[in-house]
């Protein structure tokens, strides 16, 4: 059974920003998950991040699409 690296791409407190981001790699045919992070040492215990998770051979490709993203967010 193979294992594949799975790496971070976004991290936001926002539910409706990731929920964006995650439909963007959807688009584009990139596998992802969103996964919760307590951040106990900087904030409140149940004050909450999430991360978007893609294959590492995704990567690249899933940070053009998010910087792609993002500028156009920038630019509205």
């Amino acid at each position: 059974m193979e294992r594949s690296t799975r790496v971070s791409v976004y991290v936001s407190d926002n539910p409706s920003e990731i929920q964006l981001v995650k439909s963007k790699l959807d688009d584009a045919q990139i596998t992802n998950t969103v996964e919760n992070n307590y951040l106990t040492f900087t904030t409140t215990p149940t004050a909450t991040s999430l991360k978007v998770m893609v294959d590492l051979e995704d990567e690249s490709k899933a940070f053009e699409i998010i910087d792609a993203y993002l500028q156009q967010s920038e630019n509205q």
